[in-house]
């Protein structure tokens, strides 16, 4: 490689797709590869004692290969995303320095893409009392009301949060407040294509056919009631978690939470989140899809596509420079 088209950007792997799709298992594989080291990129996975609903993979289960970003914080904590960017560049940071490759592997896409891509959201600042004014507003009028107004001032914010994601609908009319710019131009003045991140970036984006997404989904949370996450929620509210704290107010949280407090029953609780989760997976998509640089892989009927990994293998070893033959040796 000659000196005008060296990059020297140190190299950061990405896999990401919607829920259920597959990544956790496919990551480990990666990383045994690559001697990657991963970081967690989904927003509840940070929360201990939030196993079951957040799918974590639990320490015996890794297969030895080093995880960050998980079980970092109480569940009474709202971790944003502006602390995940500040973690995870730290780590990213942490695990060059080790001399292996960083390998963040999650379906939260703002907090992916704010590692990619160096968003300020630190500069924006914050305004407390404005943030309880929302609240306050939400109590009294509802989260789809809430919701209602990000829209009529950032539809595009709008069009990729669930009115339940109380948080960071709040966290954009904030942004809306004291920037008077929506929160998806101040992000858009943030993005760059490949060549403005920091990074050598190598990400993948894992997707499958719709109808096979929504069955291992619905499967998935079949299991996650089996193994107790009734149980995990119980356990939670019983050790003082608040219900309307952000963690709480998660996929698989806020719906056993309505459940436990009488206001639907377990028929009910089980068919929303499995609804939910599946609008959730289809906002993923539709935002990973404004990626720039992404890859896309169809990992085939029940993910069982022979040319899965060595087309992997491929796209890495083509963006990082690196023999194919070693990563699927």
């Amino acid at each position: 490689m000659n000196n005008e088209t060296r990059d020297d950007r140190p190299p950061l792997l990405v896999l990401v797709g919607p829920t259920a799709v597959g990544k956790t298992a496919l990551s480990l594989r990666i990383a045994h590869a690559l001697n990657a080291e991963i970081i967690s990129g989904d927003s509840m996975q940070v929360y201990r004692r939030m196993d079951i609903g957040t799918a974590k993979l639990m320490p015996d289960e890794r297969e030895g290969v080093p995880h960050h970003l998980i079980d970092i914080c109480e569940p009474e904590h709202s971790f944003s995303v502006s602390e995940f960017q500040s973690l995870c560049t730290e780590k990213i940071k942490e695990i060059h320095g080790r001399g292996r490759i960083p390998f963040i592997v999650g379906g939260t896409g703002l907090y992916v893409e704010s590692v990619c891509y160096g968003f300020q959201f630190q500069d924006i600042g914050a305004d407390e009392a404005f943030r309880e004014q929302m609240r306050a507003f939400a109590r009294e009028q509802g989260a789809q009301a809430l919701h209602d107004r990000l829209e009529a001032v950032d539809p595009i914010t709008a069009a990729k949060l669930h009115p339940n994601d109380e948080g960071r609908v709040i966290r954009a009319l904030e942004v809306f407040h004291l920037t008077g710019k929506p929160l998806s131009e101040t992000q858009d003045q943030s993005r760059g294509d490949d060549k403005k991140s920091p990074y050598r970036l190598c990400i993948i984006g894992l997707t499958m056919d719709r109808a096979e997404l929504y069955e291992r989904i619905e499967q998935r949370i079949d299991q996650m009631m089996d193994a107790g996450l009734v149980e995990e929620v119980q356990a939670l509210l019983s050790a003082g978690v608040p219900r309307d704290a952000v963690s709480m107010r998660g996929l698989g949280y806020k719906e056993i939470v309505a459940y436990l407090a009488g206001e639907t029953d377990y028929g009910q609780a089980v068919a929303i989140l499995k609804r939910d989760t599946r609008h959730f997976a289809k906002r993923q998509l539709s935002w990973f899809r404004h990626m720039k640089a992404l890859e896309w892989v169809d990992i085939g009927e029940d993910g069982k596509n022979s040319d899965l990994f060595p087309r992997i293998c491929a796209i890495i070893a083509g963006k990082f420079q690196i023999d194919i033959e070693y990563i699927c040796s």
